[in-house]
């Protein structure tokens, strides 16, 4: 038998492209991973208790231009104010609308800042 080269010993294989590997994964999960709760906004689905409407009307159209309530164009700081003009309390019913080609961003935005305010009472209508 010829031995043409004298044997070597085996290599042992890198762990560093592993390594690295398991590293740009750790990055990439840490990076994907939502932390906290997410915030929502709760809302009641169902008809109404059947109840008659108490009060005047309160109507907030979400228009791509701002808020109208009951057609008068408002401001967020005025629009609460005037709700409380027109509600015995913040559990009052209050319709919300979207018109005029007004985005759902902008239907929520509206929800969340009610919300906020304290009303409990709200309604999306279409």
């Amino acid at each position: 038998m010829f031995a043409f080269d004298t044997p070597r010993k085996p290599r042992r294989p890198s762990l560093t492209p592993m390594i690295d590997v398991v590293f740009l994964l750790l990055v990439f999960f840490m990076l994907a991973a939502r932390f906290g709760a997410d915030a929502g906004l709760t809302l009641s689905i169902g008809a109404g208790s059947g109840n008659e409407w108490q009060g005047p009307p309160r109507l907030v159209s979400v228009t791509v231009d701002g808020l109208l309530l009951n057609g008068v164009a408002q401001t967020p700081e005025t629009l609460i104010a005037a709700l409380d003009d027109l509600t015995d309390s913040r559990a009052d019913p209050v319709v919300l609308r979207a018109e005029g080609g007004a985005d759902v961003q902008a239907l929520v935005d509206a929800l969340a800042l009610l919300s906020t305010a304290g009303f409990t009472g709200l309604l999306v209508a279409e």
